[in-house]
């Protein structure tokens, strides 16, 4: 049977992904806008293992332990499959403090746990405190996803640093894009590509300090020697929810067919065209009443969008792998 588990003092079935709000519970009677309670800091833990009774007990023991204070947890335990996937976010009555819970320990305790338990992976994250994931991004000639980013990186809407943009498309010097990152000191490298060199050794040599690569909406292939090179994720952004209109200009073709429905999907890049495991899909409808114009917005928008949310949720350690080509997004 598949469970999802909440951290209480009993532990209730509910369903399959559960997507709730996270309930605090607060360690003391003061309010912790009081100005005598220590800062709070915002940390989450991933951690995937074969399952094992005590799991759960043992990662809440751990956070309590330490003045902790769990404001929410997910669990899935796959039907029929012996492992165990959780996403922890904790919001801890601690400071880095040596007195308190500094990272070093946090660390050691997690650590512990992982042995103990033999996981495949366990992973622990202060978004407040860590250094913000570092990303390059991988455009085209198309506009919408990459100036996307860029202000969601400067509203800080994402919690990434862009170290460079590349483009296989030379922009002017008076274009939007190239403004913007100029004003930010984000370094533009044009690198032409033909069927016969497509300069990924150039690009790997630019990306070796990235956390992982954004293609926004990047029309080339990246090869399976170039993934294995780079050794790290990957994300991209198809403007369907299946490769229903391959080649140039996707958008005219849906629109030709009278398509009632459109979408987006982003997903891990693989070695086969668009057939990574996915992480966020997203729709709308569209009618009769379109023209062209407002039918690629549309299309254009939700890709902006669903890049966005896989981005996020990717750096908030929301999604794992799962069996082959699948995902857990918690």
């Amino acid at each position: 049977m598949t469970l999802l588990r909440r951290v209480s003092s009993s532990l209730p079935p509910v369903v399959q992904f559960a997507n709730r709000p996270f309930h605090s519970l607060k360690l003391t009677g003061e309010s912790p806008d009081s100005s005598t309670s220590p800062p709070l800091t915002h940390g989450i833990h991933v951690f995937h293992s074969p399952d094992e009774v005590g799991i759960v007990a043992k990662l809440s023991e751990c956070i309590a332990s330490r003045g902790g204070n769990i404001l929410g947890a997910d669990v899935f335990v796959p039907e029929n499959k012996n492992v165990f996937y959780s996403r922890r976010s904790l919001y801890c009555e601690f400071i880095f403090d040596p007195v308190l819970w500094p990272r070093e320990q946090m660390d050691e305790d997690f650590s512990k746990l992982s042995k103990m338990f033999k996981a495949m992976r366990s992973v622990v994250r202060v978004p407040d405190r860590d250094p913000k994931y570092k990303i390059a991004v991988l455009a085209s000639k198309q506009d919408h996803c990459l100036a996307d980013l860029l202000h969601g990186w400067q509203d800080r809407r994402l919690p990434v640093d862009i170290t460079c943009v590349i483009s296989n498309h030379d922009r002017g010097p008076n274009t939007h894009v190239i403004r913007f990152l100029e004003r930010h000191g984000i370094p533009y490298h044009y690198l032409r590509t033909t069927k016969e060199n497509k300069r990924e050794e150039e690009i790997l040599q630019l990306v070796q300090n990235t956390d992982f690569l954004v293609l926004a909406r990047y029309m080339q292939l990246l090869s399976g020697n170039f993934l294995r090179s780079y050794g790290k994720d990957v994300i991209n952004i198809h403007h369907g929810l299946l490769p229903s209109f391959k080649g140039g200009n996707p958008s005219k073709q849906a629109f030709d067919a009278g398509v009632k429905l459109i979408g987006a999907t982003s997903h891990f890049v693989t070695e086969e065209l668009d057939e990574g495991p996915i992480i966020e899909q997203m729709v709308e409808r569209v009618s009769h009443r379109d023209n062209m114009r407002s039918f690629k917005q549309k299309s254009e928008d939700l890709e902006k969008q669903c890049l966005a949310k896989a981005i996020k949720s990717y750096c908030e350690l929301r999604v794992l792998p799962y069996e082959v080509n699948k995902t857990v997004v918690f």
